[in-house]
């Protein structure tokens, strides 16, 4: 590919997925010149609070491990030198790191600038050129063009189609539908308490998933602080059946918690 100016890819590791509320712990930038030359900048970050085991699970960076590490607000002047103007590029950082990045620059003081820059998502482009619908679907299990496509009878026709050829396409799947629904429920956000992921686990507590208002909180400490906001959630807000039932037994001190 031509380029004429500094190409960066970036990835970040961090405290959890929230952009707004979780801080970064592992940086790495790879600037690769017009001419072919790479250089890049690496560092563990220390986030300034405790890393989620539930993080740590997926990252293997501990507390211990980001203790001595830089901060953002040390690491910042290192990364705009090392940006420069230099275009940017990532998997799925349109939707997480960049807005991560800037959120943590603003914390520190700093601002991180995008005007002029020219973003390169391999996340988007797989999106684009590798559809994951049902049209898509039929065509890769099937073989075939699906028919009539959006109309109700045949989605679900081609649906149990698709089904079918998956559990002979992957020998590896479950051949019972309770081990099927097992793995299907397995394959959602593991952290999620609720069918919506409205609450996630966090270091055995639930905390709220969702909102701006208490996101990041755990449900006994809103409880305590904030009752009405759970009334409301009850009785207002159009949550499912599981979230309410957690809402209402929060109210009664019932606090479920998670082992391990």
């Amino acid at each position: 590919m031509k380029t004429d100016r500094a190409l960066i890819f970036f990835d970040l590791e961090a405290t959890g997925v929230s952009v707004s509320d979780d801080r970064i712990v592992d940086i790495a930038m790879i600037r690769k010149q017009p001419d072919g030359t790479q250089d890049s900048l690496t560092s563990l970050v220390n986030p300034g609070v405790p890393i989620p085991k539930e993080a740590t699970a997926i990252h293997h960076i501990t507390d211990a491990m980001v203790a001595g590490a830089p901060t953002i607000k040390e690491l910042a002047p290192r990364i705009i030198e090392f940006m420069g103007e230099a275009d940017l590029g990532g998997f799925n950082i349109l939707k997480y790191d960049l807005p991560l990045l800037s959120a943590e620059f603003r914390r520190a003081g700093y601002e991180l600038i995008l005007e002029g820059r020219r973003i390169a998502d391999a996340f988007a482009i797989f999106q684009k050129m590798e559809p994951r619908n049902l049209t898509a679907a039929y065509k890769i299990y099937c073989g075939k063009p699906l028919e009539n496509a959006h109309r109700a009878e045949a989605d679900a026709r081609a649906s149990f189609e698709i089904f079918e050829a998956q559990l002979g396409h992957y020998p590896a799947l479950p051949q019972d539908i309770a081990g099927i629904s097992a793995f299907c429920m397995a394959a959602r956000d593991a952290n999620s308490v609720d069918r919506d992921g409205k609450f996630v686990w966090r270091e055995g507590e639930v905390v709220f998933g969702f909102g701006g208002k208490h996101r990041g909180k755990t449900l006994r400490e809103v409880v305590r602080a904030d009752r009405g906001y759970i009334n409301w959630m009850i009785e207002k807000a159009n949550f499912g059946s599981d979230v309410t039932k957690l809402c209402r037994d929060a109210l009664d001190g019932n606090f479920p918690t998670r082992k391990g």
